[in-house]
Parts: structure tokens; C-alpha cells; sequence
């Protein structure tokens, strides 16, 4: 609970005021039967006479002087005082829930930003660890409920104490049998309370976790739909959906099945209660030496002990919403107390050298596998304004090699080099600042070509969108677009074809600026001559650019300055196009595969 009253603690002028306010609403209510007694003791069945009544012979006096007083004048009098009370009891507590709200929601405002900003920090492994739906649920649902329960407490948590501690000392003023009957009622709600949290406690977390998978589900279906109509999966997701969402309900179906208990064992002891109070009070009417108890105390007394029952019903409510609240408060704090795996440094600038990136012995494997590293022995110095390309086969390290520039992960052994010096010295937003990266997969947001563009630069202007697309071969899609630049763009560029969204990415990397472009087969769905057109466009444009191309294809690399061969994990060749043809035959043989399969599409 640590974290909601850290969070709370910057509204604890909220957080005060509305308890104490709830406590105003609860002596409101406290006080309506006391008043209902009077107006039937003295105004129905006296006819008027206060006398026996300390209560109403003092407002009647203090109102009106002396008796005797009527019948209505009583029953108006209390009438007007009851609702007076009432609506000075609703008064309290609209703003109570106001200030709860205020409190609880600006918390919770608080609490997502920061764990969003978090999530945000964390390197991809880490977010990879978490799960996407998982991640989701918890910055939502979990935060959520934490709000829930935030709102609850600074309201429930008063009024159900004082309604049971109050209505308990009104019950017993009222008469001290009324106290005997509260007495033998209590044991029986509080074992089966203690019965009921704790089946269904331990059960909340299971339900987030279920939910959790629900969610993951969800989201790899909305987001492989296409992959999924193509191979005809529907029924497949539907039941692996289905599957999913039936473990969520089953869970859910124990612990409600669980909690209904509390309702109907509530009600049979509030109906006995109350049947024990008006027996109680029957027996002393009829005896007439008795100790005189009138009909209006026994309606008080049914009124109390409704209320105090009542509470215990909200203080289950309120342990309910901690069990749930401790669930979610946990796993939000397994985000929070996450410390990023991948931390920067405090240098901002390089050192001015001529090599631009280089790796120095570097060895690299994914966290928690085993087996081969992915990389091993790596040992490459990129120069600055050069065109360095890398081929080889798929699942060499071409990709992982990459990702160690800008520290998506930290290499296993050896440093990478980043303008002299070691990466792991730049503060992160320095370092990732100088360089742009297109991904093997394009992604793009929902919103326009030109705000998804600007994502390279704030502030660009619509001339520097115009030239950074042109660059990128992407003015003349985009130009033809009705709204051109304002073209709307659905979620991840669903509305966009595979070569449109690759250009776009490129344009968007190139309206940055950065000293080092890292282009990750972001040319695999463009046709050789607009890829041709696009890579003169480069070398015309970014002569001060280092620029890293990693392909498939020897066509996409030619031109480079120098091309590096990765194989089983290590680089095995450097050189330029003509160098390698003459001097690896790993190089020859990807060559020649390549021109035999253009011969035979040729042909």
C-alpha cells in the first residue's frame, strides 16, 4: 500500500478533507431515527406530548416557548428538521465524493504517467519479459482498480467504522437488549467474512493473470489479422481466444460464486436481528412494568441495527477492494521497482574521431539462452560519411548486430564505439539522438503522413517534409494522396503498401538528420529501380552521413564503400564489391545464386 499513499500524498488536502466530510454525511444519518422517534412516540401516539421525550421537549421549547403543542406541529416540526438534516448529510457527502475523486483520480493520473514513463525505459528485453498484453493490462486495468480502491478508502473506510461503532452506541442508548441482539450476530458475519476473503483473496491474482492472457490474445490477433485471414486461422484464434476468455470467466465465476455467499448470510441475520428487536420490545409493551420502551424506539432500533449490519456488509466491500487492490498494487510495483537493465551514461558529444562505429571484440547473445552466442569476435571500424553494408544469410546477426549500436541491448563481451568512444558512456538520449533506424518492419502510427514524419523532427518545416520524402522517393505516392501530406494514415500504416510504408520510414529517418542511418532491409519491398533511384538519392545528399545498410540482396549493396560478410556469427569478409568478388567465395557463391535467380525469373 506504500505506493497509493505515495501517490496520494501530494492531495493530501483531499485526501483529508474527505473524510471528514464523509463523517459529517454519517452523523447526518445517525441522527434520522433519533428524530423518527419523536415524531411517533410524541406526534402520532401522544398526540403532541413531549413530555416523556427529552428530545422533542427540547426543540419544541427552544422552537416555540412552553406547550402544549399539537399533534401536526410535532410531526411538521421533526418533519422539517429531518429533512434540514438530510440535506445537510447529502451536502457532505457530494463533496466527500468530490474530494475522493478529485484525490483518487489525480493519483491515478499520476501513477500511469509514471509507470508509462517506466515501461518506456526499460530495454527491449525487458519489455519482451513483461509481454505485451501483460504490460497493457497493468498500465490499465490493475492501475485501475488501484484507483478503485483509492476512492473507496477515503470514503468507506470512515463511513463503515463510524456507522458500526455509532449506530452501535445509538443501539445501545436506545435500550441494552438492542446490544445483546447485535452481539450474538456479529461472530457469525466475522467467520463467515474470514471465511469467504480467504477462499477468494489468492483468487484476484489468478484473474489478472488470466486477464493478462486474454489480453495478449487480443492483441496478436488484432494486430496478425491479415496473417491470420490469409491462412484461414479464424477458427483456430477463435478457440485459442475462446480457450482463454473461458479461463478468465471460470476464475471469475469461483470468486463471485464465492462472494455471493455474504449477501444472503447478511440477510438472514439482519432479518433475525430485527425480528429479536421487535420481540424484544413487543414483550415490553405488553408488560406495562416494564421499563416502557414505545413503538418509536423500537423503529430506531431496527434502524440501527440495519445500519451497523449494513456497514459489516461495506466493510466486506472494503476488504474486497484491498484483496483486489494488494493484487494489482503488486504487479504495477514489479514495473515500478524494475531497474532498467540497460542505463546511460552522462557524456553527450564524441571525441571527434574518424571512425564513426567500431567494434571491438564483441561477442553477443540474447538474456537467458544458451548454446552458440549470436555473435562472436566481431571486429569492424565503420568510417565516418562512409556507405558500410553487411549481407549474409538469414539469422546470421546481421539484425542483432545493429541492434548493439544503439543499445537495444549491451553486448555479452567486447565495446562498440560510437565517435571515439565506448556507447555505454552517452546518456542514452544523446546517443540515440545521433543516429535514425529503419526497421526490418515499417512502423508508422495512426495519424497524418506529415505528423508521422515529423516523429524525425518536431519541428520541421514543410519544405524539409518535402525534401526529406523526395530523398526517400516518397513524394510522388504521397503528392498523389488527395489530402497529400494531411493524408490520414491508419494504425500501423494498414492503409499504406509495404514499399510506401518503407519509403515513409526512410523519409521520416532522414528528416532527423543523424550522423549514422541504419537502413535494416528497409528496401526489401521496393523494385530495383526505385531502390537504385533511392540509393543515389543518398549518396548525393548524405556525403557527412554514415550510412549502414544491411540486405538480402548484392543489387541493394554494390555501391558501398564496403560491404562486410557475416557468417555463422563472426564477419568473415570486408571489402569493397569488386574486392570480394575476387577474393571470398562466400561472397561468389551468394552472387552467383542471386544472378542465376534473376536469369531464371528472367527467362
Amino acid at each position: 500500500m506504500k505506493t497509493v499513499f505515495k501517490y496520494l500524498r501530494p492531495y493530501a488536502i483531499f485526501a483529508i478533507i474527505s473524510p471528514l466530510l464523509m463523517i459529517g454525511e454519517v452523523l447526518a444519518d445517525l441522527c434520522l431515527p433519533r428524530l423518527m422517534t419523536v415524531i411517533v412516540d410524541c406526534g402520532i401516539i401522544e398526540n403532541g406530548d413531549v413530555s416523556k421525550n427529552v428530545l422533542g421537549s427540547f426543540v419544541m421549547s427552544a422552537l416555540f416557548g412552553e406547550g402544549p403543542y399539537g399533534s401536526m406541529q410535532v410531526i411538521v416540526t421533526f418533519g422539517i428538521l429531518m429533512l434540514v438534516i438530510v440535506l445537510i448529510g447529502g451536502t457532505f457527502g457530494v463533496s466527500c465524493a468530490y474530494f475522493a475523486a478529485k484525490a483518487a483520480q489525480s493519483m491515478g493520473n499520476d501513477l500511469r504517467c509514471d509507470a508509462y514513463r517506466k515501461v518506456m525505459s526499460l530495454s527491449i528485453e525487458q519489455t519482451d519479459r513483461f509481454t505485451t498484453g501483460s504490460l497493457v493490462t497493468r498500465m490499465t486495468n490493475d492501475i485501475s482498480m488501484i484507483v478503485e480502491f483509492a476512492e473507496m478508502l477515503l470514503r468507506m473506510f470512515v463511513r463503515s467504522p463510524i456507522f458500526f461503532v455509532g449506530g452501535t452506541i445509538m443501539l445501545i442508548s436506545l435500550e441494552v437488549r438492542f446490544g445483546f441482539v447485535l452481539l450474538c450476530g456479529l461472530p457469525i458475519l466475522a467467520l463467515m467474512l474470514f471465511l469467504v476473503l480467504r477462499k477468494s483473496v489468492p483468487l484476484y491474482s489468478k484473474i489478472q493473470k488470466k486477464l493478462d492472457r486474454v489480453n495478449s490474445v487480443m492483441q496478436e490477433n488484432v494486430s496478425g489479422a491479415r496473417v491470420v485471414k490469409a491462412y484461414v486461422k479464424e477458427d483456430y484464434e477463435y478457440e485459442r481466444f475462446k480457450s482463454a476468455n473461458f479461463e478468465l470467466m471460470s476464475t471469475n465465476y469461483r470468486v463471485q460464486t464465492i462472494i455471493a455467499i455474504i449477501n444472503p448470510v447478511l440477510t438472514v441475520v439482519m432479518n433475525a436481528a430485527i425480528i429479536a428487536i421487535i420481540l424484544i420490545g413487543g414483550l415490553d409493551i405488553r408488560n406495562v412494568a416494564g421499563s416502557g420502551m414505545t413503538a418509536g424506539t423500537i423503529m430506531a432500533g431496527i434502524t440501527y441495527v440495519t445500519q451497523v449490519l449494513m456497514s459489516i456488509m461495506m466493510i466486506s466491500h472494503l476488504f474486497q477492494s484491498v484483496s483486489r487492490a494488494l493484487s494489482s498494487v503488486a504487479r504495477v510495483n514489479e514495473i515500478m521497482q524494475t531497474e532498467p537493465s540497460i542505463v546511460g551514461g552522462k557524456e553527450t558529444v564524441g571525441l571527434g574521431s574518424d571512425v564513426m562505429v567500431s567494434f571491438k571484440n564483441v561477442g553477443f547473445r540474447y538474456p537467458d539462452t544458451q548454446g552458440r552466442p549470436v555473435l562472436h569476435g566481431i571486429n569492424l571500424d565503420i568510417k565516418r560519411g562512409e556507405t558500410f553494408a553487411i549481407i549474409g544469410a538469414t539469422g546470421c546477426g546481421k539484425t542483432s548486430l545493429v541492434n548493439l549500436i544503439p543499445r537495444f541491448y549491451d553486448a555479452s563481451e567486447g565495446e562498440v564505439l560510437i565517435d571515439g568512444r565506448p556507447i555505454a558512456e552517452y546518456d542514452l538520449s544523446a546517443l540515440r539522438a545521433k543516429m535514425s533506424y529503419v526497421l526490418q518492419k515499417s512502423e508508422l502510427f495512426s495519424g497524418t503522413v506529415a505528423e508521422n514524419l515529423r516523429w524525425g523532427k518536431e519541428n520541421a518545416t514543410d519544405e524539409e517534409l518535402r525534401e526529406a520524402a523526395e530523398i526517400a522517393q516518397a513524394d510522388s505516392f504521397i503528392s498523389s494522396f488527395t489530402d497529400s501530406y494531411d493524408t490520414f494514415i491508419a494504425q500501423k500504416g494498414a492503409s499504406l503498401s509495404g514499399g510506401q510504408k518503407q519509403r515513409t520510414s526512410i523519409a521520416r529517418a532522414l528528416l532527423r538528420k543523424p550522423e549514422i542511418l541504419i537502413l535494416d532491409d528497409s528496401t526489401s519491398a521496393l523494385d530495383l529501380a526505385t531502390e537504385a533511384k533511392l540509393r543515389g538519392a543518398l549518396s548525393k545528399n548524405l556525403a557527412d552521413t554514415t550510412v549502414i545498410i544491411i540486405a538480402q540482396r548484392i543489387a541493394s549493396v554494390r555501391d558501398a564503400d564496403r560491404i562486410a560478410i557475416i557468417e555463422d556469427g563472426t564477419v568473415c569478409d570486408v571489402g569493397t564489391h569488386e574486392y570480394l568478388l575476387e577474393n571470398s567465395q562466400t561472397y561468389r557463391d551468394i552472387y552467383a545464386s542471386q544472378n542465376r535467380e534473376g536469369a531464371s525469373a528472367n527467362g
